[in-house]
C-alpha cells in the first residue's frame, strides 16, 4: 500500500504564563519548529497560530481551523511543539485521535517526540495529553484554594473598589486606602446619606471636584450608585459576587460606618438615580445665606382630629460649615411662596435652560388655548411667571425640582428669604 506524502500544518499556541512569557512562548515555538522542518525536510503547508486556551473543548477557532484541514484532507500531519499544545481537555483529544483513526491523521511532530496511528504511540499520546488535563484540573483546584485561603484572611481577590488601592507588600498582596480617593467617597455615602443627594447631584459635586477613576476620566451615575451599595466599604464581601456565595469580613480598613451603609440603602428611591424614598422637591437646590452649607429637608407628620396624617416639609442649614447657624427652618408652603415672590420680582434677571424653557412654552400655549375656548377674559402675565405661578401652587415634587434646578444660578436662604446665592 503506497503510504501519501505527509503534509504538515505548523499550529502553535500561547501557553498559560503571563502575557510577557507568552509572547516569548511562541515566538520560541514557530522559530524551533521552523528549524527543525527545515533540518529534516518536512513539508510545511501552512501555519496556524492560537491565543486561546486549550481548557475549554471546541473554543479555539484556530484549533477548529486545523482539524477541519486534516477532515478536508488539505493536510494530514500536524507539527507542534508538545502534545499539550493540541489538547488540555478530553473532547479536544477524542477528536485528534479519531481522525487518526480515519487515517486522515497520519503523523503527529513535536520538538521530541512522533506520533503514528501506531496503537503505542497513539496510547502514549492519549497519557500524555490526559496528563495535561490532569495538571490543568489540579490547578483549578489550587486556585480556588488558594482565592478561598485569602479571602478567609480578610483579602478580596481582584481589582480594589475605587477609594482603595492594592498593594504588595511582604509577599501579601492586601488593600490600603487611596489617599487622593477615600476622602471623597466618604462624603459622598455622607451626602446619600444624610442629605439625600441624588446619584446625579453626586456626580455634579465630584466633577467639580475633579474626581476621576484610576483612568483618569469622570465616573459616571451608573458607578457611583454601585459604589454606594458595595458593602465594602463599611468592612464586608462577597466573593464570588453571587447570590449563594459566602460572606468575609475584611481585614481592609472601612472607610463608613455599618449604620451609615444601612442609612443609605434605606433612604434609596424608587426611581432610578435617586436617593431617597422620600421626595422633597427642593432638596439640594438651595444654599444656607448665612454659612453657605447646603439646605436639606425632612418631613414631620401629624395626626388630625380627622384621623387622617397630613405631612409637613421644612427647609434647615445642615450646619456642615457652622454648627451653631442661626438660619431658622421654612416650611415647603412658606418656600414656594418666597420662590414665588422672588420668581415675579426678578424675572427678568433670571436665566432659565432651554429644557425649562420649552415646558413653559407648553404650558403658556395651553393656558392661552384653553382661555380662548372658553372665552375667558383674563390677561396672562409673563409666560415664565404664569407657569412658576402653576408649579408652585398646583405642581408635583418633580415639577418643582425641575423649576428650581434649571433657573440658573443657585438661590439661597438668609433671614428667611430667598435671594441669588452669592459666592
Amino acid at each position: 500500500m503506497e503510504i501519501a506524502p505527509l503534509r504538515y500544518c505548523l499550529y502553535a499556541r500561547k501557553s498559560s504564563e503571563s502575557d510577557e512569557r507568552q509572547a516569548m512562548s511562541i515566538d520560541s515555538q514557530l522559530n524551533e519548529m521552523r528549524a527543525l522542518a527545515d533540518n529534516e525536510g518536512l513539508n510545511v503547508v501552512c501555519e496556524l497560530e492560537e491565543s486561546h486556551s486549550a481548557k475549554d473543548s471546541g473554543k479555539r477557532p484556530q484549533y477548529n481551523k486545523l482539524l477541519k484541514g486534516i477532515t478536508n484532507e488539505e493536510y494530514n500531519a500536524i507539527l507542534t511543539w508538545a502534545p499539550d499544545r493540541l489538547s488540555r481537555n478530553a473532547g479536544d483529544l477524542g477528536a485528534v485521535v479519531d481522525l487518526m483513526d480515519q487515517g486522515k491523521l497520519l503523523h503527529i511532530r513535536t520538538y521530541s517526540q512522533t506520533f503514528t496511528n501506531n496503537p503505542n504511540e497513539k496510547f502514549l499520546l492519549m497519557i500524555l495529553c490526559s496528563q495535561a488535563k490532569l495538571e490543568n484540573d489540579n490547578k483549578s483546584i489550587n486556585v480556588k484554594r488558594g482565592i478561598r485561603n485569602k479571602c478567609e484572611m480578610g483579602w478580596r481577590p481582584g481589582v480594589a473598589p475605587l477609594g482603595y488601592m492594592n498593594r504588595a507588600f511582604a509577599g501579601v498582596n492586601d488593600i490600603i486606602i487611596d489617599p487622593d480617593r477615600a476622602e471623597f467617597i466618604i462624603e459622598a455615602f455622607q451626602k446619600a446619606g444624610y442629605e439625600r443627594w441624588s446619584g446625579r447631584r453626586i456626580k455634579a459635586w465630584l466633577d467639580e471636584q475633579g474626581f476621576t477613576n484610576r483612568s483618569g476620566k469622570p465616573i459616571s451615575v451608573s458607578q457611583i450608585l454601585v459604589i454606594l451599595s458595595t458593602p465594602f466599604y463599611y468592612g464586608k464581601f462577597q466573593y464570588p459576587e453571587a447570590p449563594d456565595a459566602p460572606w468575609y469580613n475584611g481585614a481592609h480598613k472601612p472607610l463608613i460606618s455599618k449604620e451609615l451603609f444601612d442609612i443609605v440603602q434605606e433612604t434609596r428611591g424608587v426611581n432610578k438615580g435617586i436617593w431617597g424614598s422620600k421626595t422633597f422637591a427642593f432638596r439640594g437646590l438651595l444654599k444656607c445665606g448665612r454659612c453657605t452649607a447646603d439646605i436639606t429637608a425632612q418631613d414631620k407628620f401629624k395626626t388630625l382630629k380627622s384621623g387622617d396624617v397630613k405631612r409637613f416639609v421644612y427647609y434647615n442649614c445642615t450646619k456642615r460649615k457652622d454648627p451653631n447657624c442661626a438660619e431658622k427652618y421654612v416650611n415647603e408652603e412658606k418656600l414656594c411662596e418666597l420662590m414665588q415672590s422672588f420668581i415675579e420680582k426678578h424675572h427678568e434677571d433670571i436665566k432659565i435652560t432651554d429644557k425649562l424653557r420649552a415646558r413653559v412654552d407648553k404650558h403658556f400655549f395651553t393656558t392661552k388655548t384653553i382661555f380662548t375656548h372658553y372665552k375667558i377674559d383674563q390677561k396672562l402675565d409673563n409666560p415664565f411667571v404664569e407657569y412658576a405661578r402653576y408649579v408652585l401652587a398646583d405642581g408635583t415634587d418633580s415639577e418643582r425640582t425641575a423649576l428650581a434646578a434649571n433657573m440658573g444660578p443657585m438661590l439661597q436662604i438668609k433671614n428667611g428669604e430667598l435671594e441669588f446665592y452669592k459666592l
